[in-house]
């Protein structure tokens, strides 16, 4: 299990936590006070986001009969559970937005039936193309969202911050599965493999572009023009962010275990926190106390 100092992507278990966020109000749509601006990413990002964990779950079911590996087994079957407990709880997430933004409902419509459509009509190569490409993303922003917890969840609501701390570190966990299935299947298409990471990364760009325009117009920044285009630029600056992250994922000798961002230091948030649930600690919200309780544990 994963834990204490060793691997983060080593024998990572499924934790089935559910979120209390029907009690959510009006002032908790833009959750981080001390960084509204991540608040309105992170809220736009996800709102496609389990829609494709779904699709990722159906492709590791199909793809799991061409797998011999017992050990790449137990990974697909941990990072389906994982994903299926994240869709379900980011879908309720995205009801209570839907209540405070008009669009979300339709974006969320139009995220279900373009993953439903390529379920069905996706070749395994490209589910598992795609989904090893999208991976990279959702890996990758678990690192850089943990590795700036003080910039943007320093000060923020207890539920929202527990929701997006847990699917982080379980994004970093899981980082390798969807990749290793693509080498094991078609590691010979080493352009294809590229390809896929370049059409995950405007997929996410676009439906995370669209919906943060539509949220800073509800808000009210747009008002003033410039005030607007300041502000999204924060949504620009984090799609930039990611993509410079994935700069060695076009390496032939690419893996996720080894990159930069997990080999060089563990950051010091999955430790504690994998240490503070794994000893029964209540990680459903996560004040500042909490925190402080929770990064006891990370010597």
């Amino acid at each position: 299990m994963a834990d204490d100092l060793n691997h983060p992507m080593d024998g990572f278990p499924v934790r089935p936590l559910q979120f209390d966020v029907a009690k959510l109000t009006a002032s908790s749509r833009l959750w981080s006070r001390t960084c509204p601006e991540f608040s309105m990413f992170v809220n736009a990002l996800g709102i496609h986001v389990p829609y494709f964990e779904r699709y990722l779950v159906r492709t590791m079911t199909k793809a799991k009969t061409e797998i011999e590996s017992p050990a790449l087994r137990r990974d697909m079957a941990a990072i389906s559970g994982q994903e299926a407990h994240h869709a379900k709880n980011f879908i309720a997430y995205n009801q209570f937005l839907a209540t405070q933004y008009p669009g979300v409902a339709r974006f969320e419509a139009d995220a279900r039936d373009y993953f439903s459509a390529r379920a069905k009509t996706d070749s395994l190569k490209q589910m598992v193309g795609f989904s090893a490409g999208y991976e990279t993303f959702t890996f990758l922003g678990g690192m850089i969202v943990l590795d700036n917890h003080a910039r943007w969840f320093e000060d923020a609501d207890p539920t929202i911050k527990a929701l997006w701390v847990w699917h982080q570190v379980e994004e970093v966990e899981h980082g390798a599965v969807a990749f290793e299935v693509y080498q094991h299947l078609y590691g010979r298409h080493e352009l294809y493999r590229k390809w896929t990471v370049l059409t995950a990364l405007l997929h996410i760009a676009g439906e995370t572009l669209k919906a943060y325009v539509h949220m800073a117009k509800v808000e009210g920044w747009f008002r003033n023009p410039f005030r607007g285009l300041w502000k999204t630029g924060f949504c620009v600056l984090m799609l930039l962010r990611f993509v410079r992250a994935a700069l060695p994922v076009f390496s032939r000798r690419y893996h996720p275990r080894r990159h930069p961002l997990v080999t060089q230091r563990q950051n010091p948030i999955q430790i504690a926190w994998r240490r503070y649930q794994r000893r029964g600690g209540d990680v459903l919200e996560i004040d500042r106390n909490k925190m402080a309780e929770i990064m006891q544990l990370q010597d």
